[in-house]
């Protein structure tokens, strides 16, 4: 038996529990003698780094988006319309990109030009955006990070990538959990997910920090009492 046939073999075990195109599992390949590699690999993650409170859990997310260098506020659904504004306003943001599903009162209070997200819009226009303001698929405590799915409230992908300033909707408790892994058991893996650390970052050699090179510059995230 060669190599590649034990490398193969050891994948075809190793997804014995995964159905092919045809939904039958692929067939296992020849026995290398291991036992180890008989079986499928488990699959169970930790679901989370130890009991948390709600609202520890809330909290924990705040300090890891405020340590990725994001802006977090804190407002009732009735203070968000005018925190909005306030942000948009302290920014001078003339133009606002508005996602189809966004809730008509989170800009109620907002004077910027509505631009919304259409398919034809080149990334000039965009680029010609100040701010964009959109919901969120789930937020992760444990790695300070937000998702989006391209969800209604949300948009395309890139009107959160190519406009300067993105205010970042979070409906807390609901739309957070702790880890990862519970995370994932929220999000349909078939849609267009974009995972946002803070700002978008990078840095040479020397480690000089460049915010804003392939995202927006600024990131700030309002998490919302619901109830």
């Amino acid at each position: 038996m060669s190599s590649r046939d034990l490398v193969l073999g050891r994948v075809r075990r190793a997804l014995a529990d995964v159905p092919g195109e045809d939904g039958a599992p692929p067939e296992p390949g020849p026995p290398d003698g291991d036992p180890s590699y008989e079986r499928a690999v488990g699959r169970s993650y930790l679901r989370e780094h130890g009991a948390r409170s709600v609202a520890r859990t809330v909290d924990l997310l705040a300090e890891n988006l405020a340590d990725y260098r994001a802006v977090v506020h804190r407002a009732t659904e009735e203070e968000l319309p005018g925190l909005v504004a306030r942000l948009l306003a302290r920014r001078g943001s003339r133009h606002v990109l508005v996602p189809p599903g966004l809730p008509p009162a989170w800009l109620s209070a907002a004077d910027p030009v509505r631009v919304h997200d259409r398919a034809v819009s080149t990334p000039r226009e965009l680029d010609e955006v100040e701010s964009v303001v959109t919901g969120c698929a789930v937020a992760i405590a444990e790695t300070g990070t937000i998702v989006l799915d391209g969800g209604p409230d949300q948009g395309r992908r890139r009107i959160t990538l190519i406009p300067d300033h993105h205010i970042c909707v979070v409906r807390v408790p609901g739309q957070v959990v702790a880890s990862v892994p519970q995370a994932l058991e929220r999000l349909d893996p078939a849609r267009p997910l974009t995972w946002i650390s803070g700002p978008s970052a990078t840095s040479d050699i020397e480690l000089d920090r460049v915010e804003g090179v392939h995202g927006p510059r600024t990131l700030e995230v309002v998490l919302v009492s619901e109830g």
